[in-house]
Parts: structure tokens; C-alpha cells; sequence
């Protein structure tokens, strides 16, 4: 199932395993930030139901 690559298998592979990992580190920041914000939008409209 794994196409010959030849001499540049290891150029190709760990090109593709550079991209994955970004890809997972970016979806793992985006997680944190929303929860982040989430949080804090969820404070802000605490404050705001009880001073109104």
C-alpha cells in the first residue's frame, strides 16, 4: 500500500509528519483559546445579569 518513494522517502515522510503535528498543535490551541474565551465571555455575562 505504500508507494516507492525512493531516495527521497525520508524528505516526503518526515514532510508529512512536519504538517500532521502542526495540524494537531493548531487544532490543540484552537481547543484552548475557545474554553478560554468561553470562560471568560461566561464571566462577562454574570457581571452583567447581576448589575442589570
Amino acid at each position: 500500500m505504500m508507494p516507492d518513494l525512493g531516495k527521497y522517502a525520508f524528505a516526503v515522510l518526515a514532510s508529512y509528519g512536519v504538517s500532521l503535528g502542526l495540524i494537531v498543535a493548531l487544532v490543540v490551541v484552537s481547543v484552548a483559546r475557545a474554553r478560554r474565551v468561553r470562560a471568560q465571555l461566561d464571566r462577562i455575562e454574570g457581571r452583567r445579569t447581576t448589575d442589570g
